[in-house]
């Protein structure tokens, strides 16, 4: 996967996260880093 590609989702997953803890859901949202995390180590 490109570096575009990889920044895009990551930013993406980001923004899901702040979603998450603006919505009052931390523990959502920190699964949706750590998912991010390993998806990007993975590539």
């Amino acid at each position: 996967m490109s570096c575009k590609k990889m920044y895009f989702m990551l930013f993406n997953r980001v923004t899901d996260a702040l979603e998450a803890i603006a919505a009052g859901n931390t523990e959502e949202a920190k699964q949706i880093l750590i998912l991010a995390q390993q998806d990007c180590e993975e590539m």
